[in-house]
């Protein structure tokens, strides 16, 4: 039993939990996408709730189990939908899904709750199914929803340490240096460092066609090379941005820093 990790509870001591004071919970939301030869194709999926896990334990908050499915890949931010294992959601079932979850987790007692993206193509859905529960819940007296995209908590001292030679941008940093370097911090044997193609960052046009193109991508899926990550990178970008985060849910929602949970599992009834 992991007092943070909603799926890891009973439903009495999820009960216990909702009783707490200020209680926020996490939704970490990624996709099922490619990540070069190197990264799972979970990638965004389990850095989201690792990141969503690291708040909770600053909060002390609780994760709910992540929204592991997402909006379709698209080809300058995601390699787009022609590699194998990529498996995404049209829009409306990504809007409808988030919608369903925030309900029932507010239909519970969830007063404040913070959905934690992991996927670059995911965030406007995710706005129209927070904005769609909370209409159906009643407004903002009843549920309180925060949505942030963790990348954007990498201030630009960070991203310079990072990157020396120049940041190339989020949406090419797909399957490169951040995404790599915070997966070999938090998932080590989940990554290849050995299979890390070495190319340049992809030059796209400024537009963008239907059918997708699958010949603007490589054939690696990698955007921008991550021969320059590093476990060291994702751990100096990993603890910045759990302590970013877990800032600013505590001045959104007006919390007192809590200490790290001490929660003890439900007596057997």
């Amino acid at each position: 039993m992991h007092p943070l990790m909603m799926g890891s509870l009973s439903w009495i001591e999820y009960q216990q939990r909702l009783q707490e004071e200020n209680l926020v919970v996490l939704l970490p939301c990624g996709a099922l996408e490619q990540h070069g030869p190197h990264l799972p194709l979970g990638t965004d999926a389990l850095l989201s709730t690792a990141i969503a896990q690291g708040v909770a334990e600053q909060i002390n908050g609780v994760v709910a189990p992540v929204i592991s499915y997402g909006y379709k890949s698209q080809p300058k931010s995601g390699g787009g939908q022609s590699f194998a294992g990529t498996t995404s959601l049209d829009g409306t079932s990504l809007i409808q899904v988030v919608r369903d979850v925030l309900r029932e987790l507010a239909r519970q007692g969830a007063a404040r709750i913070v959905v934690v993206n992991g996927h670059y193509e995911n965030q406007w859905f995710l706005t129209e199914g927070i904005e769609l529960a909370i209409r159906e819940v009643g407004g903002a007296d009843h549920l309180r929803v925060m949505r942030l995209e963790y990348w954007d908590f990498l201030t630009d001292d960070i991203l310079n340490c990072v990157f020396p030679d120049g940041f190339p941008g989020f949406a090419l940093e797909h399957a490169a240096v951040m995404e790599t370097s915070l997966m070999a911090h938090y998932h080590p044997k989940l990554v290849r460092l050995d299979r890390i193609p070495d190319v340049p960052p992809v030059n796209f046009p400024p537009y963008d066609t239907f059918p997708q193109r699958s010949e603007w991508v490589p054939a690696s899926g990698v955007l921008s090379s991550a021969k320059a990550a590093s476990a060291e990178k994702g751990e100096l970008m990993a603890d910045h941005v759990v302590k970013g985060i877990a800032a600013a849910i505590q001045t959104e929602f007006q919390l007192s820093l809590q200490p790290p949970s001490s929660h003890q599992p439900a007596a057997s009834l």
